[in-house]
């Protein structure tokens, strides 16, 4: 091997520069600048094993950056060392056969025990030459790129033609040797160092190649043959007279039906193509929050959960994934995009497909929940969205149980067998500025049918694309790891591991469905179209003062800083006068001159529009909108009775907008009141909180706060009226659902509102569900129950409304006969 350096050696400086003009590093994780360096020690880089291609490609990259060199050797105390390391590769060479490999750092381990003056800081660097995931086949494996099989030196030469210019490489954490020498000695110690070292790029290749991929038909064939699938079709072809081989090829190609077909190559047009259409796109992609999940991609199984607003979802997130050094997960796709073209293309992205309901299918049940099983156990990253689908009301929708469960099921029945798989729920909010599907959204909750999809609807989106669409944004919420939830929520789980159903299962997957739906919101995106919509819509005629919608954006934002709606929500860049004239500019608003001073309308159509775009963030404020609204009629509280008027109605609210409330409600109203006090919207006195005489201007600012809240409270109204007017068990859910739903479509007519969302069946169903889970409802059968302790809540609620309003609303709910 010496022999072999000294002979290449004089042909080091051309191969350098060969490979710096050559090689394009797409992605240098973290940047240069930002190493945690410290500049008086010397460094060693340390490489996962030999390859001169990763040598030379750091050391060009250290002298561009400015970094200590890779190349040479460095001297540290009497020992001298090439400044660029690798480990040991245990593989077999044609020459020789290694039966122990030691880790190079005893020498310089000895020498800091006895001299801690001569610290060093090792560098671990990853170099990836291409983002293929590890396949035992196809022409890839032979040719391209980084995968779990070490590249022989032929192999490597070709992925260097091949992926030059689609290169990541990922700097490590420096360590310390002072920090890993401990009593047992140096050579306990340079072993710990490999160790660690090796489990650092193991996981580093975990998090940005994944698993092994299986070959499809390998795959299905496994999963047509597992004994949980072969029971079902036993116990079928026994009860329903079939033959087995029948419901065998069945099964095989319901499997096919199902499974993706992950291909590199397609994944790197992917990301060619969806760089090129997010720049045509969109103004811009911004990312926050995901350190989170690179800090678990490393040992953990991830399933990220987004939220569901757009058909772009899909993509946007994968591409996110991709282009910052992750490996894209596998997404469960309804089926109805398994479409010509567009399929086989998903499908070869990640994407696989799965019916809408296949309750009454045992087989295909049992051949899917076999597939997400493989694929979870494997490790491989999974996305789904557990709204269901897309939301058209732009709320965050009640979680779906059934993919939800699959993956719990699937968890135990790891756990049960090997017990040390480790697996996190990665909840992912996207908020745009504008969505392609803003016409079918309001067509569809006007009651229009969904248009089925064809690659002739993909077609007409595209004509869509001159047009502006502004920024997105990707947010990363706080990662949920099942151990320590069901730790949290079940405690003695473990010891039902044997059991394909534990009695705790059912009633659990709501509830973790309604936490993750929770994290979701917590981490919404704030930006110029939902601030301005959150103000615009409060107006009486969708109408306002430039300068006081400038005055009420820096209040929301500043409410968001201090007392923040969600702990990961995030707020856009720039001033309000800066907001205001990017939603001018996508033609959400019109800006009108005028002399007295400018003003911001929408008419009909763009205030259903922003109606969409305010329900994706009014979550944030929801208790500041409450405790201004309770200053609407009443103009002074004390902070006791404060809290009483509005102790019934907060949990209501809270769950149907999905938010988490305070662990105190008495003090999150009080750190509310602070607020708008400092913010001049309220006076401290002797008395309480009340509102100023003066300036004007701040009564009406604190109106428009309390405004957002109103729609929600008025439906409570409306549902509450309908269900005291007829009595304890004179109802069953679904009709006072739909009287309440009825009402509220009057109440909209009558007050010359263009807005579908505010009588959504769903919303007025989610409320029974509230106050069922709240214990003022309870059914005796079908029939909804409930005492006095919900007509003294609901008299008390009332008191928050002021005399006009409570009027209008009781000549709504009066009966015709009436």
């Amino acid at each position: 091997m010496a022999f072999i350096r000294t002979l290449l050696s004089p042909l080091r400086a051309p191969l350098r520069r060969l490979i710096a003009g050559w090689v394009e590093l797409r992605l240098i994780e973290p940047a240069a600048d930002e190493l945690d360096l410290e500049p008086a020690l010397p460094v060693l880089y340390v490489l996962p094993h030999p390859a001169l291609s990763d040598a030379l490609l750091l050391e060009s990259l250290c002298r561009a950056h400015g970094l200590p060199p890779a190349a040479g050797r460095r001297h540290v105390g009497e020992i001298t060392l090439p400044a660029c390391l690798a480990l040991p590769s245990p593989g077999r060479r044609l020459w020789r056969r290694t039966s122990r490999l030691e880790a190079p750092f005893l020498g310089l381990l000895e020498q800091r025990r006895g001299h801690p003056e001569h610290e060093v800081q090792l560098v671990p660097v990853s170099i990836f030459w291409g983002r293929a995931p590890g396949k035992r086949f196809g022409f890839w494996k032979m040719l391209a790129a980084d995968s779990w099989q070490f590249t022989g030196r032929l192999r490597r030469a070709l992925s260097v033609l091949v992926n030059g210019k689609n290169v990541e490489l990922h700097f490590g954490a420096p360590l310390k040797l002072g920090d890993l020498l401990d009593a047992r000695g140096a050579t306990l110690a340079n072993r710990k160092t490999a160790r660690l070292l090796r489990v650092h790029f193991r996981r580093l290749r975990t998090r940005v190649l994944g698993p092994d991929l299986s070959h499809r038909r390998i795959l299905i064939e496994g999963v047509s043959r597992s004994p949980e699938v072969c029971q079902v079709i036993a116990e079928q072809a026994a009860s329903e007279h079939r033959s087995p081989a029948r419901l065998q090829q069945r099964a095989r190609r319901y499997g096919r039906e199902i499974a993706s077909n992950m291909a590199y190559p397609v994944l790197r047009f992917m990301d060619g193509l969806l760089k090129r259409l997010w720049n045509r796109l969109y103004a811009g992609v911004d990312v926050q929050g995901l350190e989170r999940v690179k800090a678990l991609a490393g040992d953990h199984t991830l399933v990220y959960v987004p939220c569901h607003r757009s058909h772009i979802d899909y993509l946007l997130l994968s591409y996110v994934l991709y282009r910052d050094g992750l490996m894209p997960p596998h997404i469960a796709a309804g089926r109805n995009l398994d479409m010509p073209l567009i399929g086989p293309l998903l499908r070869r992205g990640g994407a696989f497909f799965l019916r809408r309901s296949f309750r009454d299918n045992r087989l295909y049940a049992a051949v899917f929940n076999e597939y997400l099983h493989r694929l979870l156990s494997r490790g491989h990253p999974l996305e789904y969205f557990i709204e269901g689908g897309r939301s058209r009301s732009g709320r965050m929708l009640a979680a779906r149980p059934g993919m939800l469960a699959m993956t719990l099921r699937s968890y135990l029945r790891s756990a049960a067998g090997s017990g040390q798989q480790r697996l996190a729920f990665v909840p992912v909010y996207i908020g745009y500025e504008r969505i392609i599907e803003n016409a079918s959204y309001q067509r569809e909750l006007r009651g229009g049918k969904k248009r089925k999809e064809s690659p002739l609807a993909l077609l007409r989106v595209l004509g869509q694309l001159r047009q502006p669409f502004g920024r997105v944004t990707v947010n990363v919420g706080e990662p949920l790891t099942l151990a320590a939830y069901l730790d949290r929520e079940v405690g003695d789980w473990r010891q039902a591991l044997g059991e394909e159903r534990p009695a705790w299962l059912t009633p659990l997957i709501p509830r973790l469905g309604e936490e993750l739906c929770r994290r979701i919101n917590a981490a919404a995106a704030l930006n110029p179209v939902n601030l301005v919509a959150l103000v615009l819509l409060a107006t009486p005629h969708h109408a306002i003062e430039v300068s006081l919608l400038e005055c009420q954006l820096a209040l929301l934002a500043d409410l968001q800083r201090r007392r923040p709606g969600g702990v990961h929500a995030s707020l856009p860049a720039g001033t309000p006068s800066d907001w205001i004239d990017q939603v001018v500019a996508l033609g959400m608003v019109e800006r009108r001159p005028h002399p007295q001073g400018d003003l911001l309308l929408a008419d009909a159509g763009q205030a259903g529009l922003l109606a969409w775009y305010r329900n994706n963030v009014m979550h944030l404020f929801a208790l500041a909108g409450l405790v201004a609204f309770a200053f609407r009629h009443q103009p002074t509280h004390r902070l006791e009775a404060l809290e009483a008027l509005l102790a019934p109605c907060w949990p209501i609210l809270a769950r149907e907008l999905v938010v988490e409330p305070p662990a105190s409600l008495r003090e999150g109203v009080t750190e509310m009141l602070d607020l708008l006090v400092d913010q001049g919207l309220l006076e401290r006195t002797e008395e309480g909180w009340h509102c100023p005489e003066e300036p004007l201007e701040a009564g009406e600012r604190l109106r428009l706060l309390g405004q957002l809240m109103q729609p929600s409270l008025e439906r409570g109204y409306l549902l509450l009226a309908v269900l005291l007017d007829a009595g304890p068990g004179e109802l069953v859910a679904e009709a006072l659902a739909e009287r309440s739903r009825q009402l509220a479509e009057r109440l909209a007519l009558l007050s010359g509102l263009d807005a579908p969302e505010f009588f959504d069946t769903r919303l007025f169903a989610s409320l029974v569900e509230s106050l069922e889970r709240e214990g003022w409802l309870w059914r005796e059968g079908e029939r909804l129950m409930f005492d006095e302790r919900l007509r003294r809540a609901a008299q008390r609620s009332r008191e928050l409304f002021d005399p006009a309003l409570r009027h209008r609303l009781q000549l709504i709910t009066r009966r015709p006969s009436e």
